[in-house]
């Protein structure tokens, strides 16, 4: 039903498009729509940098560190030595769930 468009089909749409919008809409209507085109494709480019920062992170090994005996110290006795909380990366909390 639907064929190829020809030259001819283009004109009379491009046309129609121009009686219905305006010539001053149309412009910034395709501009809208390249800024919209842009920021999926940002968002796609930082989403999958953060994937692949997460795999590379979780597929690492952990060295382990000899401990000395009689050198441990108490988790109160300094403040600065207290744990840190553990940051989960956004794509182990969506897996979980």
């Amino acid at each position: 039903m639907f064929g190829r468009f020809g030259w001819a089909e283009i004109l009379v749409i491009v046309v129609l498009l121009l009686i219905l919008f305006g010539h001053a809409k149309i412009p910034s209507m395709m501009k809208n729509l390249a800024d919209g085109l842009n920021i999926f494709k940002r968002e796609m480019k930082s989403d999958n940098k953060k994937q692949a920062a997460a795999t590379t992170a979780e597929s690492k090994p952990v060295k382990k560190q000899a401990v000395k005996k009689g050198t441990t110290k108490k988790r109160g006795a300094n403040k600065k030595s207290a744990p840190k909380p553990r940051i989960v990366p956004a794509s182990a909390q969506r897996a979980k769930k």
